[in-house]
């Protein structure tokens, strides 16, 4: 009866997407909620950017209505006890707070700082509940931490992997598939020993995001079936996955330490190319002094289009190959060797597949990772601020300024500087920027 359960779950989830997402395309048509294309994204045609705004409602009906049926005598389900209970509360009030942050950043734009903010907030959240790490599974030799150590980790652990799903969602299906092996790796990993709750979660979110992915990967932009999910899913489903994680993570104590940190690193395992794209990412800008939360043109995904790769489904079947080589490579041996060794082993081939991505990068003549930064300004309203950019009246301020054109209407442009590492310039259309900002 609890497999039916699980199986409704996915099917009443799925079918909440059939039914939102083309009215979430609908509206966006009509309102015009574009992602407009600029220099750092791979699509060339506008396209929604709200798919997102699909994920939270048909999680949250799909686990109250299966978790309720699941209650009635029939079924045979245990009810749950206080501390569940309000390790979900919490868990949606975390999940509420991340939507509407989305949503504002989708709709108007909002800044790395704030998001940051929010997302320690919802983090606190989880691990009031009491939901943290227990273990590091022998990482460094450390294998069970004391409360304020693992409550840290745990806060880290939930605002990186957030981070990890929202800037790897570059290219259509990217984020959506890997979060779908994740998802899949979790709930194996769940089944063999969890609550019903916890597994009807993860189905639930595998089954919109399913729909979700057909219409993202598949979905025609110039007859208006192709949307994205935007931050709004983004940080939905980086919470969501999280979340799962750090149960997994908690030690379960019918079972060995050796099963628990084989759990562990299977479970981390299935995000291990966001999380290593990352770390990759950031240290490359601070290497080159840029700011490490401002976007370039250096992710995975840039990466293997400038080595030539122009075809977008072959960059994501190739990426979604790497993500599941590593999940099937760790989970054969992360019950054989050490976990620090393990890591190593990991970073090593890792580097190695981006050394021949290099390679092949430097003889496509694939262009530099950087963006100008006034490009940048454009859609990075906290970086026009530190560059004296208004954009709502089109000026400049410091004194490297030059006025820009403010009228909609008007054909003309302006000469702005490229960045620190050219002389050359590129001439922005004044039009095109009024046409933007409305």
């Amino acid at each position: 009866m609890t497999n039916l359960l699980l199986i409704s779950a996915f099917f009443l989830s799925g079918l909440l997407g059939i039914i939102v997402i083309p009215n979430i395309l609908l509206v966006s048509h009509k309102k015009k909620l574009f992602d407009i294309p600029d220099a750092r994204k791979v699509h060339n045609t506008p396209v929604p950017r709200l798919g997102g705004l699909a994920f939270f409602p048909a999680i949250l009906i799909t686990v109250f209505v299966i978790d309720a049926i699941g209650m009635f005598p029939i079924f045979g389900m245990e009810i749950r006890d206080q501390i569940e209970t309000q390790t979900f509360l919490f868990l949606f009030a975390g999940m509420t707070i991340l939507y509407l942050t989305g949503e504002v950043d989708d709709l108007v734009g909002l800044g790395y700082r704030y998001k940051f903010i929010i997302q320690t907030i919802a983090a606190v959240l989880i691990v009031l509940s009491g939901t943290y790490m227990h273990s590091f599974a022998g990482l460094f030799g450390i294998e069970e931490v004391p409360a304020w150590l693992g409550i840290a980790a745990s806060i880290f652990i939930i605002i990186y992997i957030t981070n990890a799903i929202n800037l790897i969602d570059g290219i259509d299906g990217l984020a959506s598939g890997l979060s779908i092996i994740s998802l899949l790796t979790l709930t194996a990993l769940l089944i063999m020993h969890s609550s019903f709750t916890y597994i009807l979660l993860a189905i639930a979110t595998l089954g919109i995001l399913c729909v979700f992915w057909f219409y993202n990967v598949f979905g025609n932009a110039r007859k208006g079936h192709k949307l994205f999910m935007g931050d709004t899913g983004s940080l939905t489903l980086g919470f969501i996955l999280s979340f799962l994680v750090l149960h997994i993570c908690q030690a379960d104590n019918t079972a060995s330490a050796v099963t628990n940190n084989w759990k562990i690193i299977v479970a981390l395992s299935s995000l291990l190319v966001p999380l290593f794209d990352v770390v990759r990412v950031s240290l490359h800008r601070i290497r080159k002094h840029r700011n490490p939360f401002l976007p370039d043109k250096n992710h995975i995904h840039h990466k293997l289009m400038r080595a030539g790769m122009t075809r977008v489904r072959s960059v994501l079947i190739t990426i979604i190959a790497i993500d599941v080589f590593f999940i099937v490579f760790n989970a054969v041996l992360a019950d054989k060797i050490n976990s620090t060794i393990l890591l190593l082993i990991d970073i090593t081939i890792y580097t190695a597949i981006h050394i021949v991505i290099n390679y092949f990068i430097r003889k496509n003549n694939g262009g530099p990772s950087y963006i100008p930064v006034e490009e940048l300004a454009k859609s990075e309203p906290e970086l026009a601020k530190e560059l004296g950019l208004d954009k709502t009246q089109g000026v400049i301020l410091n004194d490297q300024s030059v006025i820009l054109n403010d009228s909609e209407e008007s054909d003309s442009s302006v000469i702005l500087n490229v960045s620190e590492e050219s002389d050359s310039s590129v001439i922005l259309n004044g039009s095109e920027e009024s046409e933007k900002d409305k």
